[in-house]
């Protein structure tokens, strides 16, 4: 007959969170598949009954969640790239080509494959400019120095 061992169950709710965490990363349900672990050790090694099972894996997650946060704000992560999804920010600096005259502070520059919206000091096209920062989607230009 077939016997089902309580503490597979804790092991397979840990690597089923644990792999959730990697899947959709958000810094949470690791802390879940830490405690799921370290529950199903703990029964592994003293067979108790399944509601003091529960009680164990609730305590040592609310730990680990306010362990972890803890640890989080202490050393948190930081990007290997900040500018990674900031096109304008990347540009900061960069020179740029004014493709339609900047006019009454707003134009069109230049920079690679791709036309941007500009705004800055009046600039006839063909004038290089220097990228000092964005509004969203418009990059700020000055004149070079």
């Amino acid at each position: 007959m077939f016997s089902f061992e309580p503490h597979y169950g804790w092991l397979a709710i840990g690597l089923v969170l644990a792999a959730a965490e990697m899947a959709i990363p958000g810094v949470f349900l690791i802390w879940l598949a830490g405690a799921a672990m370290v529950t199903g050790l703990i029964v592994w090694a003293v067979p108790i009954g399944l509601p003091l099972q529960v009680v164990i894996f609730a305590v040592l997650a609310i730990v680990s969640v306010f362990v972890g946060k803890r640890f989080l704000a202490a050393h948190p992560v930081v990007s290997a790239d900040p500018l990674m999804n900031d096109r304008g920010g990347r540009l900061v600096g960069e020179t740029v080509v004014v493709a339609s005259a900047i006019d009454g502070g707003s134009g069109k520059v230049h920079h690679g494959d791709s036309e941007w919206l500009a705004k800055g000091p009046d600039a006839e096209p063909g004038t290089k400019m220097r990228v000092s920062g964005h509004d969203g989607t418009v990059l700020i230009v000055e004149h070079l120095h």
